[in-house]
């Protein structure tokens, strides 16, 4: 039974690698948990509260030298000297900007696996620490301007005069950017967002903002196939300038989010758009100290975790921590994503952590191994972009679909309506009233669902339910008709309808339950 060591962070970071909820749930795993003496007093854990979810309080030494040490910062030198050779370390690593940090981890002997580099697919978005985090760093930085700002957001009129909407800019709609763009909305003010993809602007519009698209003439538009934003021209990166230049000088807040994996920040406003600006005006760099001087992430004068005042009055926020400025909540969060990736390494559940190589996910998050560097993993195959017709189409030419011609097909639909003519035309009534309606029930019906998108099903699961459920009361009613051929004919229909309805309940009620936490009702 391996023990799993909770560490106290480095002062400045205020979140806790687990929180006592957590803790009782990778004990449930077969560990042993010992937390270090004040680990999660910034973000309101109590030691007491750890003891009470049975864990054991320790002091540094012994909670570094644990078989599996969880942080949430990367580790110092001084750190690293602690973890005994042959542990393993889980913690935000920046594997790709962090090459020393391997070497050095790799040195010890120690299996480090990244949190920060879970693949976005779909079955690790429970592990995606950077989802999690830039969805509170956001919400945060809209908080942050709002209170230097010093304004209403919304508009609003009164006896004592007209108050206009405060003008938001988001750069970057991606998870910080899109929850930037709903927290400004949702306090009232005219929401604008850029992003190099177009897949974006349905999102942004769905929660309140307006996409300013690029316009780039004669430049194909790419789509992102992993949901990451990829290096762009000189072409979009000229007619980006002109857009924020334009904007700059009008809106009052910019909240810049822009990234690119594995690289510096790109730079988005320069100091000519800055002093654009009006005085008063607020920008909040989220990518503030990622380039290589730490000066400048997407604006230009932005200094990481700083507050610099321009001389015509802009403030540009640069701060590093806004996750770590809502602890609790951003520590139970990380809490839970290191939960779920300790759940799926340990499949037994017996508290001995094991590593499969063949799995895309946690071949990923390994990025030392056996005191060598394992990192870059592998690329993993996704694809987070709708299939549209472009070059691809172009390049392979798909050979003809087998099937009926369109004059087989002419002919099928001229032979039924005859013989449903002919059934009308030599059958008692009230019988051919009754195979008129079930035919263009059938034909409608293949029409209508046939177009319904595969996203909508579930929902539409509950209509074929209400449907079934007025089928199994018509059957019902014809079964005690003393006819043996609508006695048969009834108990099948009753029979079929029946099934579909306990099958839908059956399935609707498992995917309900996947959306419910531990032993939640």
């Amino acid at each position: 039974m391996a023990r799993i060591g909770i560490v106290r962070e480095r002062p400045g970071e205020t979140r806790v690698a687990a929180s006592p909820v957590t803790v009782g749930k990778i004990r449930a795993l077969g560990y042993d948990v010992i937390v270090e003496s004040g680990a999660g007093a910034a973000s309101s854990f109590p030691d007491a509260a750890y003891t009470a979810a049975g864990a054991t309080i320790a002091d540094r030494e012994e909670t570094w030298g644990a078989d599996v040490v969880l942080s949430v910062a990367a580790p110092t030198d001084a750190e690293i000297a602690l973890v005994q050779p042959g542990a393993t370390l889980v913690g935000i690593l920046s594997p790709a900007l962090r090459p020393d940090l391997l070497a050095a981890l790799a040195a010890r002997g120690v299996t480090a696996l990244a949190m920060d580099a879970v693949p976005r697919i779909s079955r690790a978005q429970s592990m995606d620490v950077l989802s999690s985090m830039a969805n509170i760093a956001g919400y945060r930085a809209v908080v942050e301007a709002a209170n230097e700002f010093g304004r209403f957001f919304t508009g609003q009129v009164t006896a004592a005069g007209k108050v206009p909407p405060a003008k938001v800019l988001v750069a970057g709609a991606g998870v910080a950017g899109l929850a930037a763009i709903g927290a400004a909305s949702s306090l009232g003010a005219i929401v604008r967002a850029t992003d190099p993809r177009p897949e974006v602007a349905d999102q942004v519009a769905s929660i309140g903002g307006t996409y300013l698209e690029v316009v780039v003439p004669d430049e194909q538009k790419e789509v992102s196939a992993d949901g990451y934003a990829k290096a762009t021209s000189a072409a979009y990166d000229a007619a980006a300038a002109k857009l924020y230049s334009d904007q700059a000088a009008d809106v009052d807040i910019v909240i810049t989010t822009a990234l690119i994996p594995g690289r510096a920040a790109p730079g988005l406003l320069t100091a000519a758009d800055v002093a654009a600006m009006k005085p008063g005006s607020v920008i909040v760099d989220m990518a503030a100290g990622l380039s290589s001087d730490g000066k400048g992430g997407n604006v230009e004068g932005s200094v990481a975790g700083e507050r610099i005042v321009t001389d015509n009055g802009v403030i540009i926020l640069g701060y590093t921590d806004l996750a770590g400025r809502l602890p609790q909540q951003a520590s139970q969060l990380y809490g839970t994503n290191l939960l779920n990736l300790l759940t799926l390494l340990t499949p037994g559940k017996d508290g001995t952590l094991t590593i499969d190589d063949t799995d895309v996910v946690q071949r990923a998050v390994t990025v030392t191994r056996d005191g060598a560097v394992t990192w870059p993993p592998p690329p993993v195959q996704v694809s987070a972009a709708p299939a549209t017709p472009g070059a691809d189409a172009a390049a392979a030419t798909p050979a003809p679909k087998k099937g009926l011609s369109a004059g087989a097909k002419t002919g099928l639909i001229v032979a039924g309506i005859a013989a449903l003519f002919l059934v009308c035309a030599v059958t008692p009534a009230p019988l051919p009233q009754h195979v008129l309606v079930l035919t263009l029930s059938v034909v409608i019906g293949f029409y209508v669902i046939g177009k319904v998108a595969h996203a909508l099903h579930t929902p539409l699961m509950s209509v074929t339910n209400a449907i079934s459920g007025i089928i199994v009361v018509g059957a019902m009613t014809q079964i005690v008709v003393p006819n043996p051929v609508v006695q048969i004919l009834a108990a099948i229909a009753v029979l079929l309808a029946s099934i579909n309805i306990f099958g839908g309940f059956a399935v609707t009620r498992r995917m309900l339950a996947m959306f419910q936490k531990g032993n939640d009702k």
